[in-house]
């Protein structure tokens, strides 16, 4: 008998694989956070150039302008009760918003990521106590944390970064802590241990880079709460100083004219704000499906 050879398959009928290169939701909308957020940068760099050219006026002043004029050519989002410009108000809000929340997440990570490092791979009671701490603070909600910081370093910059940062560090300590006990029993670690490497070679050189990915969509995400916490602390007059301008105080004395129709006094730092936290979210959310592997692979087999 001769045995036949199988005929090769023809291209219809060799086994479709799916496709697993497309984008997903989250990283397609990240395009769009990019771009916002790059916008209020640029705003907010830009902002006492324009002023300097006359294109935007003096947000402290208010003296010279009429008060609760509409949007109009003069005032192209109108003028609030004390004579201020809304749109340098809002510009110039960017600005502080910046200030504070990058100082704030720096802070967070300066201080969080050593202690999370640290923490997770020395042990001992060291860590037990950390983790309590941690714990204890993070249990506590963030608003109700910061109103209260805020009472006791009172307003100004720097005082509102400490007061946002407080929150954010036990964040940081929980990612940072489990990485680290996870990646310390890897063999490069242990070979290193065995070479006389010193922990602060061990924790510099050989665990920094491997336990800190999720670190920059932390940062993007905490950053974004945190200019909703600086709006509210500028809502209750916690936070910057009286004429510094910052969209949770404009918001505040626009209540008052809110009733009588003045709606522009409102609208324009509450939109602000909303966008500028839209695009640290969405920028947040794509980070951490590209970082994040698992999270990834579940929405390539999601698809259709």
């Amino acid at each position: 008998m001769t045995s036949s050879k199988p005929s090769p398959a023809r291209p219809s009928q060799l086994p479709r694989i799916p496709n697993r290169q497309g984008v997903s939701l989250s990283v397609a909308l990240m395009g769009a956070g990019l771009l916002i957020t790059a916008a209020f940068i640029a705003i907010a760099l830009l902002a006492p150039a324009l002023q300097s050219w006359g294109v935007l006026q003096n947000p402290t002043a208010s003296i010279t302008n009429p008060i609760h004029q509409p949007p109009s050519a003069e005032h192209w989002l109108g003028t609030t009760r004390q004579g201020y410009d809304v749109l340098a108000r809002t510009l110039f809000g960017s600005r502080a918003a910046w200030q504070v929340v990058l100082l704030a997440t720096a802070m967070s990570v300066v201080v969080g990521v050593p202690l999370g490092m640290l923490s997770g791979y020395l042990g001992g009671r060291l860590d037990r106590a950390l983790v309590f701490f941690m714990d204890t603070i993070y249990t506590l909600p963030g608003l109700l944390l910061s109103v209260t910081l805020a009472f006791v370093v009172g307003r100004g910059v720097v005082n509102a970064a400490i007061a946002l940062s407080i929150a954010y560090v036990p964040q940081y300590y929980r990612v940072v802590r489990n990485h680290t006990v996870s990646v310390k029993t890897e063999l490069f670690i242990e070979a290193a241990q065995a070479m006389g490497a010193s922990t602060w070679a061990v924790l510099s050189r050989y665990l920094f880079l491997n336990v800190v990915q999720s670190v920059p969509v932390l940062f993007t995400l905490n950053a974004a709460d945190a200019i909703l916490v600086l709006g509210g602390l500028g809502f209750l007059g916690l936070g910057l100083p009286e004429q510094t301008p910052e969209w949770g105080a404009d918001i505040r004395q626009a209540l008052d004219a809110l009733p009588t129709g003045i709606w522009w006094t409102a609208l324009f730092p509450g939109l602000a704000l909303t966008l500028m936290v839209t695009g640290l979210s969405l920028v947040g959310e794509g980070l951490n499906e590209l970082v994040n592997p698992l999270l990834r692979r579940e929405n390539w087999r999601s698809r259709p």
